[in-house]
């Protein structure tokens, strides 16, 4: 998607309006244009009062989760006599997103209010934006505008001159995908290895320094602002399918596509008008085969599926897959599937932090097997091998990585397994037409 942004004529920019934009980037500039509003607002209020109108706007959680946002924060007790803390996920490293860096390049201060109310929120007195250590630019854009913030008495000791404290840090990651996991993120924080932790205890109960914690997406607290401005009833207005998910949602879209780029509609929209109409179709001379809807964890969609899904959390559901991340990877008939499954798993393999022995040994062995298969030496036994292993990654470990492992291919398996029968029938025809000694060898290297 090339600057200075033109929003298609479909999308509904709210989070994006100002993408492209260099002066929104400023202080100056982000007042100019209706910043901090929202969290003079917020300062004026109850804490349970900023609690309501979030919860009544059916705003729910941007990363992946879904969970309903005002209710995430309800679950701080306030007045409890403790320290609490918010931590601001801006790790953004699932494979096929990349709109939270998006948001902090351009609107740095957007950011830095949603977090402040956040924060005032649920009585946190500091909080955490942990940005992916790759993300430079967005570091610097952060940096300078908490700084910014911080000088001109917006955020501090003294909030807009409220006598109310919200402090902000900026963290930098060290580039490990398992620190997106909220308690590995906690744990990096802290100075720790970035390991998930077992729950219960929930972030809510003891979090990050043992204390009361709340984790929220960098798109999430951006919404904040624009719902404190416009009203839940506003929020709420735009779905065009059900009201459990409403407002605007920022989708990635990469891969096999004529126009990949950050897309940002209503709540809703056709799957296929998106792809198609927005995204540009696919490139000359080819046909889409399948799409990974929301990052690389989820299950994949065959096109009858993709085409006919409503871009909700529930549409994705009925349709086989989940909404996620929202980073949509298109694949066309050029690709194939065995292939970039293989490619996946070796993803999560490399970034499993080793700690749950299913995650471990069935990453590295689920990839093992998909190498043997895409290098032409697989077997038909290595399909119900690889199932296998899958259902004992599911559900068994601390975290979903292992899950996000097995979950492509489950899926690719179920609905494409024509392309892995077809790469291991070939190889055997071909020993086969070469005699027993050369099917004898290719046994062996199996």
């Amino acid at each position: 998607m090339g600057y200075p942004h033109k929003p298609h004529p479909r999308e509904t920019p709210v989070i994006s309006k100002h993408f492209g934009d260099p002066e929104a980037r400023s202080l100056a500039g982000w007042k100019a244009r209706g910043g901090y509003r929202a969290l003079e607002q917020a300062l004026a209020m109850p804490p349970a009062a900023v609690i309501d109108v979030v919860k009544n706007s059916g705003l729910r959680g941007r990363g992946g989760a879904g969970f309903p946002t005002g209710l995430k924060w309800s679950f701080m007790k306030q007045d409890d006599g403790k320290p609490h803390y918010l931590c601001c996920n801006a790790d953004e490293s699932e494979p096929g997103t990349f709109k939270d860096r998006e948001i902090m390049r351009w609107t740095p201060h957007a950011l830095v209010e949603g977090c402040a109310i956040g924060a005032y929120a649920i009585g946190a007195q500091r909080t955490y934006i942990y940005i992916r250590g790759e993300f430079t630019e967005p570091i610097r854009a952060m940096e300078a505008a908490v700084a910014e913030a911080y000088a001109a008495g917006l955020i501090g000791g003294n909030a807009m001159g409220t006598g109310k404290q919200v402090d902000i840090h900026v963290h930098k990651g060290a580039g490990a995908y398992i620190c997106g996991e909220e308690t590995a993120l906690m744990n990096s924080i802290e100075g720790r290895r970035g390991n998930p932790r077992v729950k219960p205890p929930f972030p809510a109960v003891s979090g990050l320094f043992a204390q009361p914690t709340t984790i929220n997406n960098v798109e999430t607290l951006t919404a904040v602002p624009h719902i404190l401005n416009n009203g839940a009833e506003w929020y709420k207005a735009m779905s065009l399918s059900n009201p459990k998910s409403t407002g605007t949602k920022l989708f990635s879209a990469c891969g096999n596509i004529a126009k990949p780029g950050n897309y940002e509609v209503v709540m809703g929209f056709p799957f296929r008008d998106f792809l198609y109409d927005l995204c540009g179709g696919p490139l000359p001379g080819r046909k889409f085969k399948a799409v990974i809807p929301g990052g690389s964890s989820v299950p994949i969609q065959t096109m009858a599926e993709a085409e006919a899904t409503l871009m909700d959390y529930e549409g994705f559901v009925a349709q086989g897959s989940m909404l996620g991340s929202g980073g949509a990877i298109v694949l066309d008939d050029a690709q194939s599937m065995p292939r970039m499954i293989a490619r996946l798993t070796r993803f999560y393999a490399h970034e499993s932090c080793a700690q749950c022995t299913q995650c471990r040994e069935g990453t590295a062995w689920t990839t093992k097997i998909l190498d043997r298969i895409v290098a032409g030496h697989g077997t038909f036994e290595d399909l119900d091998t690889l199932l296998s292993i899958a259902d004992n990654m599911t559900g068994k470990t601390i975290c979903v990585l292992s899950d996000s492992c097995a979950t492509p291919v489950v899926s690719g398996i179920q609905k494409f397994r024509d392309e892995f029968e077809a790469l291991i029938a070939g190889r055997r025809s071909s020993t086969v037409a070469m005699g027993g000694h050369a099917v004898a060898r290719a046994g062996a290297s199996a």
